[in-house]
This record gives C-alpha cells, sequence and structure tokens, in this order.
C-alpha cells in the first residue's frame, strides 16, 4: 500500500512515529494509501525549519514571490490530469468537477495572488500636521493552514497563496481523509523553485496534529476552514496567545426564489447549489424558500430534475453525483433524514443509501434528497448537514423571506432570484449572511472578501483582505523639520 509522506523542509520525511493512518477511498470503501500520524515532534521540526526560512523569504522581493507563484500555478496546470485523477479518488466527487472547478482553481489560485501583490499597496506615506508617517506591512512569520476535506486542493492553496506570497512561511495541514493532492503539491512547489522551508506539510488528525500546530508557541496566526464546533476550539486555544485567526465555518444558507424570477435559469442553478460536490459545499444552498404562487410549480420541476440527476462511479464521465467522504459521514447525513421524519416531514424523493456492484459495491452513495413540511426552527432546518439534503419551505412575503433567512445561527451565504433587481437587492441587504448572490451562485471575483457572520465564522479572506491578515502594519513616524 503505498504511503503518503510529509513535506519538510523541502524534503519528503515519515513519522517521527512511524505510524500511519488509512486513506479511504469513498466510491469503494476501501484503502488505497497510508498518511503519516505525526505528532508534535514533526510539527516541532517543520515550524524550525520554516522559522530559519523566514529570515530570507521576508526579505525577497514581490517581484521575486511573485515569479515563484507564477511556476506554481503553471505547475499546477500541467499536472491537472493527474491532479483531477486523485482528487476524485480522495473525495469521492465526480472527476467532471475536479477536473472543471478544484484544480483549475487551485493554480488560479496561485496565479492571482502572484499578480495581487504587485499592485498590493505595502507601503505608504501620510505627509501633513508637522509629520511624516510612513505605513509599512510586513510578513508575520510561521503560519497555519488548517483546510477540510470537501475541496482540498482548493481550499489548501485559497490559504497558502496568500501566505508565502505575503513573506510568510507556512504550516499547512490537509485533512487525513484527503491528504494526496497537498501529497502532490509538495512535489510541485519544490520543482517551481520554492526556497526549502517556505512550505511545510504535515499530516495527521486533528486532534494532535492540527492541535500541535494551533497550540505552537511559534505560529504567529491560524487560516482554519471546516466545522463549526472544530472552529470555536480553535479560537479558544488561539485567544490565550492573541493569535491572529481567520475561520471559515460552517453554513445553513438559503435560496430565496420569487415568483417573478428567471425560472429556467433558476432551476438549473439551484439543482447546482443543492447538490454539487454530494451538497458538501459550505456554500451549499441547502434552505430552499419559495414564494408561495410557484410552490407547486417549483417543487414539481424540481423534483423532475433531481431524478435525473446521474449518481455512479466517480471517474464516468456522465456522473454528476459521487459518493460521501466516509462511512461516518454517510450514517450521519442518512441520520439526519431520519431527524427530520421524526421531526413531521414529508420526503419527497431520496433519503436512501445507494448500493451498486461491483467496485462500488462498499462505496458511500446516497440519493439526493428533497425535503418539505417543516418547521423553520427544527434541527433539519437549523443544522448544517453538509450532504444532499435540502428543505423546500414556502413564504408568502418579502418581509417572511427574509425572516426565515435569518431564523439560523449561521451566516455564509444566500442566493436571491428575482428579475426585480431593486427587490433583490432590497433583500440582499436585509439579511445576516457574508456573501449574497443575485440570480447567480457561486460565482467568485478573487478580489472580493470571502467570509460569513455569526457561527459561520470570523474574518475574510480574499484580496486584499487575505494580504492583510498576513502582514501587520508598522507606522513609522518623522517630526517635519
Amino acid at each position: 500500500m503505498e504511503k503518503i509522506y510529509n513535506f519538510i523542509n523541502g524534503k519528503f520525511s515519515p513519522p517521527e512515529s512511524d505510524k500511519y493512518i488509512k486513506v479511504i477511498e469513498p466510491a469503494t470503501g476501501l484503502p488505497y494509501a497510508e498518511v503519516p500520524d505525526s505528532n508534535n515532534k514533526d510539527v516541532d521540526q517543520a515550524i524550525n525549519f520554516a522559522s530559519k526560512a523566514f529570515i530570507s523569504w521576508s526579505k525577497t522581493t514581490a517581484q521575486n514571490r511573485s515569479e515563484i507563484l507564477h511556476q506554481i500555478a503553471k505547475g499546477i496546470d500541467s499536472h491537472a490530469d493527474r491532479l483531477a485523477e486523485v482528487e476524485s479518488r480522495d473525495t469521492g466527487k465526480p472527476l467532471s468537477l475536479s477536473k472543471s472547478v478544484d484544480i483549475p482553481r487551485a493554480a488560479e489560485n496561485f496565479r492571482f495572488f502572484a499578480e495581487h501583490i504587485l499592485t498590493f499597496d505595502f507601503e505608504r506615506v501620510l505627509d501633513g500636521q508637522g509629520s511624516i508617517n510612513k505605513i509599512i506591512r510586513k510578513p508575520i512569520g510561521v503560519v497555519g493552514c488548517i483546510s477540510p476535506w470537501n475541496l482540498p486542493l482548493y481550499l489548501f492553496t485559497w490559504k497558502i497563496a496568500p501566505a508565502i506570497a505575503s513573506g510568510n512561511c507556512v504550516i499547512g495541514k490537509p485533512s487525513e481523509l484527503t491528504p494526496y493532492t497537498a501529497y502532490e503539491l509538495g512535489k510541485i512547489v519544490k520543482a517551481a523553485g520554492l526556497p526549502k522551508g517556505v512550505l511545510n506539510i504535515v499530516h495527521g488528525l486533528g486532534n494532535n496534529t492540527g492541535r500541535a500546530i494551533t497550540n505552537h508557541s511559534m505560529i504567529k496566526a491560524i487560516s482554519f476552514t471546516g466545522g463549526t464546533t472544530t472552529g470555536k476550539n480553535i479560537n479558544h486555544s488561539v485567544s490565550k496567545d492573541l493569535k491572529k485567526v481567520s475561520l471559515e465555518m460552517g453554513g445553513k444558507n438559503p435560496t430565496i426564489i420569487f415568483a417573478d424570477c428567471d425560472f429556467p435559469k433558476m432551476l438549473k442553478s439551484t439543482i447546482k447549489s443543492s447538490f454539487s460536490n454530494q451538497g458538501s459545499i459550505c456554500l451549499s444552498g441547502s434552505r430552499i424558500l419559495i414564494e408561495d404562487s410557484i410552490y407547486k410549480k417549483f417543487r414539481s420541476a424540481f423534483i423532475k430534475q433531481v431524478n435525473k440527476i446521474n449518481i455512479g462511479d466517480p471517474i464516468k464521465k456522465s456522473t454528476e453525483l459521487g459518493a460521501l467522504i466516509s462511512k461516518e459521514h454517510l450514517e450521519k447525513v442518512l441520520g439526519y433524514v431520519e431527524i427530520a421524519k421524526e421531526e413531521g416531514a414529508n420526503i419527497l424523493v431520496g433519503g436512501n443509501r445507494i448500493f451498486f456492484s461491483g467496485r462500488m459495491k462498499d462505496g458511500y452513495f446516497m440519493e439526493p434528497t428533497v425535503i418539505e413540511g417543516l418547521d423553520k426552527g427544527c434541527r433539519t432546518n437549523q443544522e448544517e448537514i453538509f450532504g444532499p439534503i435540502v428543505t423546500l419551505i414556502p413564504f408568502s412575503s418579502e418581509s417572511e423571506a427574509i425572516s426565515i433567512a435569518n431564523a439560523t445561527d449561521y451566516g455564509l451565504a444566500a442566493s436571491i432570484w428575482s428579475e426585480n433587481l431593486d427587490k433583490a437587492s432590497r433583500v440582499a441587504d436585509q439579511i445576516d449572511f457574508g456573501i449574497v448572490w443575485l440570480n447567480c451562485w457561486m460565482v467568485r471575483d478573487l478580489r472580493t472578501p470571502f467570509g460569513g457572520t455569526k457561527k459561520s465564522g470570523l474574518g475574510r479572506e480574499g484580496g486584499d483582505d487575505g494580504i492583510e491578515f498576513f502582514t501587520e502594519q508598522k507606522n513609522i513616524c518623522m517630526v517635519e523639520a
């Protein structure tokens, strides 16, 4: 069985303990590799090398850093097919999705920040009132970047790119469930000429490796994407040392559909926002709010499209919905179907595990599921499920739609569908979400801030916000003669 290794100081190395964790392919339920079960000693080693590398990397010009980031992006592009294949194997998502979204976006993350640091204002001068103030931004040191399993390379690079672009050195921890593209990234950055120690990748469990990173005294900031419970624990841990922290966590996102929407366009997009990546995207629209007058029309059309979704082997071009990440997660998601039934739900379609024959006979597959008839405050409509389950909720007025949308502890993203842009904008202003799409979903300009409110997170990433998080300001004041 293949072994994956840590990437520390430009070299691949086994964990200090020589202990490994089996990596399971979701589509088959079978192990195919082993990933390090790293401990404090591995993290210490990585941080020590990163600290030494920071001395020179932090002084490298923006132009030089930009050139290396461009080389990394080119390396991802040149290995795109291979990366997409292993990403699909790791996650269970359709290969077509990895090829069209995950891997191209990973390359674009490096390409974007390679260009962004050339125009970012790292230094500015304020002259007047008897003094001259030079305000500079400097990299903060060694930072921890912890990413989830649902978009492994996509989100890993979303953190790493601005961190190293800003002159920091990184200790990255990918999910132990989906480690392979991070392993491949180590090879790519090495070939691209990234100096040793600038990026270190330490694999392992969150409670062990992740905690060692967040608790380490030499780590100056933590950027985390993942579950809300874990994010809260990280926030509590780092607060003791007053470390900078960026937390992008869960969502219970509404898709708000008014009667005056472009119905065909809305329907096509809502299928994607509901079930792309098996519904395991923090931005997924898991609560679908529909104006009364078109509720029956929407329900009928939506169910018809859901029944057409091709579920199957992720490696087939025709597959639109693949396997869930693990047996434990599958059981959790299926458990919410039972919770919904107990809460009085009407299961319109789906709700069951799917069993295939052949190589996928032990895979973690589930039917896309549509539920109606539940109160806005029930568990099914309040808790993040992170799977292919959506609920339908009717509303009768603009104010009611706003009330239902806001009736959650989460505040990450929302979509609003209406051809009346005044109304759509009015609703957007009144709902408590960090990202609001009007007549679209998951359109991302990397210059814009990304993040949520309430239990969906702290801070923002992307564009200037990403660079600002990984730097500190210093003001140098001189009194005019």
